[in-house]
Protein backbone atom coordinates (compact mmCIF):
# COMPACT_ATOMS: atom_id res chain seq x y z
CA UNK A 1 0.00 0.00 0.00
CA UNK A 2 1.41 3.49 -0.72
CA UNK A 3 1.34 5.82 2.31
CA UNK A 4 -0.17 9.75 1.82
CA UNK A 5 2.26 12.50 0.74
CA UNK A 6 3.03 13.89 3.94
CA UNK A 7 3.79 10.67 5.79
CA UNK A 8 1.46 9.02 8.68
CA UNK A 9 -0.93 11.62 10.07
CA UNK A 10 0.48 14.76 8.30
CA UNK A 11 -2.79 16.25 6.38
CA UNK A 12 -4.65 16.31 9.86
CA UNK A 13 -1.82 18.26 11.66
CA UNK A 14 -1.45 20.92 9.13
CA UNK A 15 -5.00 21.17 9.51
CA UNK A 16 -5.12 21.32 13.15
CA UNK A 17 -2.25 24.22 12.66
CA UNK A 18 -3.83 26.27 10.59
CA UNK A 19 -7.03 26.13 12.66
CA UNK A 20 -5.23 27.40 15.56
CA UNK A 21 -3.61 30.11 13.87
CA UNK A 22 -6.85 31.38 12.80
CA UNK A 23 -8.74 31.18 15.70
CA UNK A 24 -5.67 33.24 17.65
CA UNK A 25 -6.27 35.78 14.53
CA UNK A 26 -9.93 36.21 15.40
CA UNK A 27 -9.07 36.60 19.41
CA UNK A 28 -6.81 39.32 18.44
CA UNK A 29 -9.13 40.96 15.93
CA UNK A 30 -11.82 40.78 18.55
CA UNK A 31 -9.79 41.97 21.11
CA UNK A 32 -7.92 44.70 19.32
CA UNK A 33 -11.79 45.90 18.32
CA UNK A 34 -13.10 45.68 22.03
CA UNK A 35 -10.19 47.36 23.14
CA UNK A 36 -10.85 50.52 20.66
CA UNK A 37 -14.18 50.38 21.10
CA UNK A 38 -14.44 52.52 24.86
CA UNK A 39 -12.60 55.33 25.78
CA UNK A 40 -12.39 56.62 29.22
CA UNK A 41 -12.78 60.93 29.83
CA UNK A 42 -11.44 61.59 32.61
CA UNK A 43 -12.22 64.11 35.39
CA UNK A 44 -12.16 68.15 34.25
CA UNK A 45 -12.22 66.92 30.70
CA UNK A 46 -14.74 66.58 28.07
CA UNK A 47 -14.49 64.81 24.28
CA UNK A 48 -15.94 65.82 21.14
CA UNK A 49 -16.53 62.83 18.77
CA UNK A 50 -15.46 62.94 14.56
CA UNK A 51 -16.43 60.07 12.69
CA UNK A 52 -15.19 59.07 8.67
CA UNK A 53 -19.63 60.12 7.50
CA UNK A 54 -20.21 63.23 9.33
CA UNK A 55 -17.49 64.85 10.29
CA UNK A 56 -17.09 66.65 13.72
CA UNK A 57 -20.20 66.07 15.94
CA UNK A 58 -22.54 68.48 17.98
CA UNK A 59 -22.11 65.94 21.18
CA UNK A 60 -20.31 66.48 23.75
CA UNK A 61 -19.06 63.59 25.75
CA UNK A 62 -19.12 64.19 29.46
CA UNK A 63 -16.69 62.37 31.88
CA UNK A 64 -16.58 58.53 32.43
CA UNK A 65 -16.59 55.31 29.79
CA UNK A 66 -17.64 55.88 26.25
CA UNK A 67 -18.19 53.81 23.44
CA UNK A 68 -17.46 54.09 19.86
CA UNK A 69 -17.10 52.33 16.85
CA UNK A 70 -13.26 51.51 15.86
CA UNK A 71 -11.91 52.74 12.83
CA UNK A 72 -14.90 54.79 12.50
CA UNK A 73 -15.59 57.54 15.16
CA UNK A 74 -12.39 59.32 16.85
CA UNK A 75 -12.69 60.85 20.44
CA UNK A 76 -10.32 64.54 21.02
CA UNK A 77 -10.09 64.61 25.00
CA UNK A 78 -10.41 68.48 25.84
CA UNK A 79 -9.38 69.77 28.86
CA UNK A 80 -11.98 72.14 30.37
CA UNK A 81 -10.39 73.32 34.23
CA UNK A 82 -9.23 76.65 34.31
CA UNK A 83 -5.61 77.36 33.24
CA UNK A 84 -3.41 80.45 33.79
CA UNK A 85 -1.69 82.53 31.37
CA UNK A 86 0.75 85.45 31.77
CA UNK A 87 0.67 88.65 29.15
CA UNK A 88 3.13 91.12 29.09
CA UNK A 89 2.66 94.37 27.18
CA UNK A 90 4.01 97.37 26.50
CA UNK A 91 1.54 100.08 25.89
CA UNK A 92 1.29 104.32 26.37
CA UNK A 93 -0.64 106.30 29.16
CA UNK A 94 -2.97 109.12 28.69
CA UNK A 95 0.16 111.69 29.41
CA UNK A 96 2.42 109.62 26.56
CA UNK A 97 4.27 107.65 29.27
CA UNK A 98 5.24 104.06 28.11
CA UNK A 99 4.06 101.81 30.52
CA UNK A 100 5.03 98.02 31.03
CA UNK A 101 2.35 95.98 32.07
CA UNK A 102 2.04 92.11 33.06
CA UNK A 103 -1.37 90.77 33.33
CA UNK A 104 -2.47 87.20 34.94
CA UNK A 105 -5.28 85.77 33.41
CA UNK A 106 -7.30 82.64 34.36
CA UNK A 107 -8.80 81.31 31.33
CA UNK A 108 -11.35 78.40 30.79
CA UNK A 109 -13.50 76.98 27.38
CA UNK A 110 -16.88 76.67 27.14
CA UNK A 111 -18.21 72.96 27.15
CA UNK A 112 -21.14 72.87 25.78
CA UNK A 113 -19.03 75.40 22.75
CA UNK A 114 -16.21 72.75 22.48
CA UNK A 115 -17.53 71.66 18.70
CA UNK A 116 -17.74 75.08 17.74
CA UNK A 117 -13.72 76.40 19.13
CA UNK A 118 -12.69 73.08 17.84
CA UNK A 119 -14.38 73.99 14.16
CA UNK A 120 -12.58 77.37 14.22
CA UNK A 121 -9.72 77.38 16.26
CA UNK A 122 -8.80 73.64 16.76
CA UNK A 123 -7.13 72.62 19.93
CA UNK A 124 -4.42 75.11 20.88
CA UNK A 125 -7.56 77.85 20.84
CA UNK A 126 -5.69 80.01 23.41
CA UNK A 127 -2.63 80.28 22.31
CA UNK A 128 -4.20 81.83 18.91
CA UNK A 129 -6.52 84.16 20.69
CA UNK A 130 -5.80 85.12 24.53
CA UNK A 131 -2.11 87.43 23.36
CA UNK A 132 -4.29 89.26 20.37
CA UNK A 133 -6.92 90.17 22.49
CA UNK A 134 -5.23 90.70 25.92
CA UNK A 135 -2.42 93.51 24.09
CA UNK A 136 -5.25 94.73 22.21
CA UNK A 137 -7.72 96.06 25.37
CA UNK A 138 -4.36 96.56 27.31
CA UNK A 139 -3.22 99.31 24.98
CA UNK A 140 -7.43 100.84 25.02
CA UNK A 141 -7.62 100.62 29.00
CA UNK A 142 -4.37 102.21 30.02
CA UNK A 143 -4.46 105.12 27.39
CA UNK A 144 -7.69 106.59 29.38
CA UNK A 145 -5.44 106.91 32.61
CA UNK A 146 -2.47 109.20 33.47
CA UNK A 147 0.57 107.12 34.74
CA UNK A 148 -0.25 108.07 38.42
CA UNK A 149 -3.83 107.29 38.02
CA UNK A 150 -2.32 103.52 36.87
CA UNK A 151 -0.83 102.98 40.65
CA UNK A 152 -3.72 105.24 42.56
CA UNK A 153 -6.63 103.54 40.54
CA UNK A 154 -5.21 100.56 40.00
CA UNK A 155 -8.34 98.61 40.96
CA UNK A 156 -10.52 100.69 38.89
CA UNK A 157 -8.11 99.68 36.22
CA UNK A 158 -7.73 96.14 36.37
CA UNK A 159 -11.97 95.95 36.60
CA UNK A 160 -11.96 98.20 33.26
CA UNK A 161 -9.49 95.24 31.74
CA UNK A 162 -11.63 92.37 32.96
CA UNK A 163 -14.87 93.70 31.66
CA UNK A 164 -13.71 94.70 27.83
CA UNK A 165 -11.51 91.36 28.39
CA UNK A 166 -14.33 89.02 29.32
CA UNK A 167 -16.27 90.31 26.59
CA UNK A 168 -14.04 90.27 24.04
CA UNK A 169 -13.22 86.60 25.16
CA UNK A 170 -16.95 85.70 25.12
CA UNK A 171 -16.79 85.99 21.07
CA UNK A 172 -14.71 83.06 20.94
CA UNK A 173 -16.41 81.16 23.50
CA UNK A 174 -14.06 81.43 25.87
CA UNK A 175 -14.54 81.74 29.82
CA UNK A 176 -12.91 84.47 32.03
CA UNK A 177 -12.50 83.57 35.75
CA UNK A 178 -9.96 86.02 37.35
CA UNK A 179 -7.72 89.11 35.72
CA UNK A 180 -5.13 90.56 37.71
CA UNK A 181 -2.14 92.78 36.99
CA UNK A 182 0.65 91.56 38.67
CA UNK A 183 3.75 93.97 37.33
CA UNK A 184 3.49 97.37 36.48
CA UNK A 185 6.66 98.98 34.78
CA UNK A 186 7.73 102.45 33.80
CA UNK A 187 10.49 103.97 31.56
CA UNK A 188 13.64 105.06 33.23
CA UNK A 189 12.78 108.74 32.89
CA UNK A 190 9.71 108.61 34.56
CA UNK A 191 10.82 106.81 37.99
CA UNK A 192 13.53 109.34 38.12
CA UNK A 193 11.36 112.52 37.26
CA UNK A 194 8.88 110.40 40.47
CA UNK A 195 12.13 110.18 42.35
CA UNK A 196 13.15 113.98 42.26
CA UNK A 197 9.61 115.28 42.74
CA UNK A 198 9.16 112.62 46.32
CA UNK A 199 12.81 114.58 46.97
CA UNK A 200 11.69 117.88 46.25
CA UNK A 201 8.82 117.67 48.37
CA UNK A 202 10.66 116.17 51.28
CA UNK A 203 13.14 118.74 50.67
CA UNK A 204 9.56 121.80 51.26
CA UNK A 205 8.11 120.07 54.10
CA UNK A 206 11.33 120.09 56.15
CA UNK A 207 11.84 124.24 55.03
CA UNK A 208 8.03 124.46 56.22
CA UNK A 209 9.41 122.73 59.66
CA UNK A 210 12.28 124.76 60.03
CA UNK A 211 10.08 128.30 59.32
CA UNK A 212 7.33 126.82 62.21
CA UNK A 213 9.78 126.10 64.37
CA UNK A 214 11.59 129.37 64.08
CA UNK A 215 8.37 131.14 64.84
CA UNK A 216 7.52 129.17 67.76
CA UNK A 217 10.85 130.61 69.23
CA UNK A 218 10.11 133.92 68.27
CA UNK A 219 6.72 133.31 69.69
CA UNK A 220 8.25 132.09 72.81
CA UNK A 221 11.05 134.76 73.26
CA UNK A 222 7.85 137.92 72.81
CA UNK A 223 6.46 135.68 75.54
CA UNK A 224 8.55 135.21 77.87
CA UNK A 225 9.74 138.92 77.57
CA UNK A 226 6.31 140.33 77.91
CA UNK A 227 6.26 138.06 81.50
CA UNK A 228 9.63 139.69 82.16
CA UNK A 229 7.98 143.52 81.81
CA UNK A 230 5.10 142.76 83.64
CA UNK A 231 7.13 141.36 86.59
CA UNK A 232 9.09 144.06 86.84
CA UNK A 233 6.04 146.33 87.13
CA UNK A 234 4.72 144.85 89.32
CA UNK A 235 7.52 144.44 91.26
CA UNK A 236 8.10 148.11 90.93
CA UNK A 237 4.49 149.15 91.95
CA UNK A 238 4.81 146.77 94.97
CA UNK A 239 7.71 148.64 96.22
CA UNK A 240 5.87 151.88 95.51
CA UNK A 241 3.11 150.80 97.71
CA UNK A 242 4.91 149.06 100.52
CA UNK A 243 8.19 150.24 101.04
CA UNK A 244 8.66 146.99 103.18
CA UNK A 245 8.45 144.79 100.03
CA UNK A 246 11.80 145.25 99.36
CA UNK A 247 13.49 144.37 102.63
CA UNK A 248 11.30 140.88 102.57
CA UNK A 249 12.70 139.83 99.48
CA UNK A 250 15.95 140.55 100.62
CA UNK A 251 15.39 138.62 103.87
CA UNK A 252 14.31 135.60 101.48
CA UNK A 253 17.31 135.92 99.18
CA UNK A 254 19.81 135.41 102.34
CA UNK A 255 17.65 132.80 103.89
CA UNK A 256 18.28 130.79 100.12
CA UNK A 257 21.70 131.85 99.98
CA UNK A 258 22.16 130.31 103.96
CA UNK A 259 20.59 127.42 102.83
CA UNK A 260 23.28 126.52 99.94
CA UNK A 261 26.09 127.31 102.31
CA UNK A 262 24.93 124.57 104.43
CA UNK A 263 24.51 121.99 101.67
CA UNK A 264 27.82 122.53 100.65
CA UNK A 265 29.26 122.83 104.38
CA UNK A 266 27.84 118.73 104.67
CA UNK A 267 29.09 117.82 101.70
CA UNK A 268 33.14 118.96 102.48
CA UNK A 269 32.30 117.21 106.03
CA UNK A 270 31.27 114.06 104.32
CA UNK A 271 34.49 114.01 101.96
CA UNK A 272 37.21 114.52 104.99
CA UNK A 273 35.34 111.83 107.18
CA UNK A 274 36.08 109.48 103.59
CA UNK A 275 40.11 110.51 103.48
CA UNK A 276 40.54 109.83 107.44
CA UNK A 277 38.83 106.43 106.92
CA UNK A 278 41.80 104.06 108.13
CA UNK A 279 41.74 100.42 108.93
CA UNK A 280 41.95 98.76 112.19
CA UNK A 281 42.38 95.42 113.70
CA UNK A 282 39.07 95.79 115.79
CA UNK A 283 37.35 92.39 116.16
CA UNK A 284 33.81 91.78 116.44
CA UNK A 285 32.19 88.22 117.07
CA UNK A 286 28.93 87.01 115.39
CA UNK A 287 28.12 83.83 116.33
CA UNK A 288 31.24 82.13 115.15
CA UNK A 289 32.58 84.35 112.45
CA UNK A 290 34.82 87.24 113.52
CA UNK A 291 35.13 90.44 111.38
CA UNK A 292 37.45 93.39 111.29
CA UNK A 293 35.48 96.47 111.17
CA UNK A 294 37.15 99.90 110.64
CA UNK A 295 37.11 102.56 113.88
CA UNK A 296 34.83 105.83 113.68
CA UNK A 297 36.71 108.79 112.79
CA UNK A 298 36.60 111.24 115.49
CA UNK A 299 34.25 114.20 115.42
CA UNK A 300 35.60 117.36 113.53
CA UNK A 301 35.71 120.46 115.91
CA UNK A 302 33.87 122.94 114.42
CA UNK A 303 35.33 126.32 114.14
CA UNK A 304 33.60 128.63 116.29
CA UNK A 305 30.91 130.80 114.44
CA UNK A 306 31.87 134.50 114.31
Amino acid sequence: KQLPKGGPGGGGGGSAILGMAQSLGILGAVGYTGYHSVYTVEGGHRAVVWNRWSGLTDKVEGEGLKFRIPFWEYPHICDIRTRPRNVQSLTGSKDLQMVNITLRILTKPQPLELPAIFRKLGPDFDDKVLPSIVNEVLKAVVAKFNASDLIEKREEVSANIREQLAARAALFHIELDDVSITHLNFSREYSAAVEAKQVAQQDSEKAKFIVDKALQEKKSIVIRAEGEAQSARLISAAIKDDPGFLQMRRIAAAKEVRAERNRRRTAMHCHALLARYRPSTLRLTFGSRTALTPPLAPPLQRSPRP
